[in-house]
């Protein structure tokens, strides 16, 4: 029998169990639980040989957030956000490549996050869709941030939230 390097046996049995998992939707945002969630990505494609979709969706708030600026002071912020989101995208695609993983296409949306990443998880037909936690506030570590949990409530497909790793009181004095 083939050796094969697993995240979790329990986490390996769980996501072979929903059958394939050819394509594998990671939503990412630049912040570290998204860094966790892609290194935990990394793991799972390899493993089962998926092609991956990157996604990163600019909020529509922060369009909003520029209503009643001047015309160009409002496209130089839109070409600003999408030139961000559009070097974090190619960055992450690039380091996961790096790694091996079989990166099939990148997509930038505009919108709610949470509704984006779901609509198009079902347009590319995915098999899982893999985000970051983000609890906020006094609540961090009992709950799951607002996009997530609404990504696993509405979601076609398995989805996979990854929490970013705590670090120990000897890595926080480092």
């Amino acid at each position: 029998m083939s050796e094969r390097r697993v995240v979790d046996d329990g986490l390996y049995e769980a996501l072979g169990s929903a059958g394939s998992l050819d394509k594998i939707l990671l939503a990412t945002d630049g912040s570290k639980s998204s860094e966790a969630a892609a290194a935990t990505t990394a793991k799972i494609a390899e493993q089962f040989g998926s092609r991956l979709h990157l996604v990163h969706v600019t909020s529509v708030h922060s369009f909003y957030s520029c209503y009643g600026e001047g015309e160009s002071d409002t496209l130089s912020i839109f070409e600003e956000d999408d030139e961000r989101a559009r070097s974090l995208l190619e960055r992450q695609a690039e380091k996961l490549r790096s790694e091996g993983v079989n990166v099939e296409q990148t997509h930038l949306r505009i919108g709610e996050p949470d509704a984006e990443v779901v609509a198009l998880a079902e347009e590319i037909g995915a098999d899982l869709v893999v985000a970051g936690s983000h609890g906020t506030g006094a609540m961090k570590r009992a709950t799951i941030g607002r996009v997530s949990e609404s990504i696993v409530r509405h979601a076609h497909c398995p989805v996979l939230v990854v929490r970013q790793k705590e670090s120990t009181s000897d890595e926080r004095e480092a």
